[in-house]
């Protein structure tokens, strides 16, 4: 009986592992069907959250979880609104981000010593998102949740407020410490009548707007807020509060001349604020001067829109701004004078991005870093400490594609990515919002 010869099996051939490269914007292009992945081994934390509805701005909560807390998993509390189909749908949302693990780290990382055991537990486990909805006739434009002075958290019983500004021409505050609570305590049960806003501001009648800020009396008395909205035909209106509740100030600020895009408290004087606008304008007021008019400005700070400010809350003097260009300039308050002819030059300017700055925001305590996010889908982080080489003083990019030094990390992936906060209890942790939802990361730069 014949038998059959038995060759060997066949093994195929493992093809080439596809080659892996850093995707700069400007100088790289995605092709068809191609798509961004994220390089885990730069991420100490990343997780992507999705909602029913786009939000287009949101703000990070006290907590009483501790400051400059590095174990994981992290949670992070969050107030946000809506962009809904129709006006009636729409929500103002307390949401609690939870379970939110270290990032997976490759082979070759696994082998550091005194790593928690128990934050290498269920790394690849999804983040866990709870919410609670307070409704919201018309989309939200912008939240800002009230300062909160100390390291502990209001009791239950003290009202912790946060202001919307609708896209009715209204801006709503909320007491949203019973959410809060909800979110916090199991078994806590929000009253329907809860859901109601704490005062309305009319004061800018059907005008809708997007900037706002809040801020305090200071260390004397931090109990007393004050709010500022700012609305599309140029006017800012001031709100205070009083032991009965609040006031809306009748006579508006009014040296802008055009959409006022972003308002900023100053951390250092408790009367002044900064302003820009779309008439190209960064501005400093002074609430005691009469007259409601600005007293200092910088005209064409930038050669567009002037969309986003932040104030730097170490060192005080460093003001950013963010325009419709695509350009990010950081100012010296000392170098304005109210009487001077000569507009200031900034002492740094930036031109990565290549669509209109959406968001920017100072490290809370790193008085040197700061966060953007554009219209082209970015979010960067920065580092006005770190020099050029030797070489490279004095020579300004000759385009975009070159990568300033003082770029640490370009986070991708988010379609129209709306605003960024650094997260002020967790070191190093940024929120992004976007249209497909949001982003929590950590990197290994900040």
């Amino acid at each position: 009986m014949d038998v059959d010869e038995v060759l060997p099996a066949v093994e195929e051939e493992d093809g080439p592992e596809p080659t892996l490269d850093t995707f700069i914007p400007g100088r790289h292009k995605l092709e068809k069907d191609e798509i961004l992945q994220p390089d885990q081994s730069v991420y100490e934390m990343l997780h992507h959250m999705n909602v029913t509805w786009p939000c287009l701005s949101f703000d990070v909560l006290r907590d009483g979880l501790g400051f400059g807390r590095q174990r994981y998993p992290a949670t992070t509390y969050v107030v946000t609104g809506t962009q809904a189909d129709v006006a009636k749908n729409n929500e103002l949302l307390v949401m609690k981000m939870s379970s939110l693990h270290k990032t997976q780290k490759d082979d070759d990382d696994s082998d550091d010593e005194d790593e928690d055991e128990a934050d290498n537990e269920n790394l690849d486990e999804d983040a866990i998102l709870e919410f609670k909805s307070i409704p919201h006739l018309g989309g939200v434009n912008r939240v800002r949740a009230q300062p909160i002075h100390g390291e502990s958290l209001p009791p239950p019983s003290q009202p912790y407020y946060a202001a919307s500004w609708a896209e009715t021409g209204k801006v709503h505050i909320w007491n949203i410490r019973p959410h809060l609570e909800s979110l916090i305590s199991p078994g806590y049960v929000v009253d329907k009548s809860k859901n109601s806003p704490a005062f309305t501001i009319n004061s800018h009648g059907r005008t809708e707007g997007f900037a706002m800020d809040w801020g305090s009396s200071g260390a004397a008395n931090p109990s007393s807020l004050r709010l500022l909205t700012g609305d599309v035909h140029s006017k800012i209106y001031l709100t205070t509060s009083t032991p009965s509740g609040f006031n809306a100030l009748s006579q508006p600020f009014t040296s802008h001349t055009s959409s006022v895009e972003d308002l900023q408290w100053s951390p250092a004087e408790p009367t002044v604020f900064a302003s820009c606008s779309a008439d190209q304008s960064v501005r400093i007021w002074d609430v005691r001067v009469k007259g409601r008019k600005s007293t200092m400005n910088v005209e064409h700070a930038h050669p567009s829109d002037v969309n986003v400010i932040s104030w730097n809350r170490n060192t005080t003097y460093l003001l950013l701004s963010g325009g419709d260009e695509g350009g990010i300039k950081v100012w010296d308050l000392r170098n304005l004078k109210a009487d001077s002819a000569q507009a200031p030059s900034p002492v740094a300017s930036f031109s990565w991005h290549t669509a209109p700055i959406t968001a920017i925001e100072w490290h809370p305590t790193e008085d040197s870093i700061f966060v953007a996010s554009g219209a082209d889908d970015q979010t960067t982080l920065w580092d006005l400490s770190v020099e050029a080489d030797d070489e490279e003083m004095g020579e300004a990019p000759s385009n975009t594609n070159e990568v300033p030094p003082q770029l640490l990390f370009v986070h991708q992936g988010q379609k129209d990515v709306k605003e960024v906060h650094w997260h002020p209890q967790i070191p190093g942790a940024v929120l992004t919002t976007a249209a497909d939802g949001f982003n929590v990361f950590k990197t290994i730069s900040v």
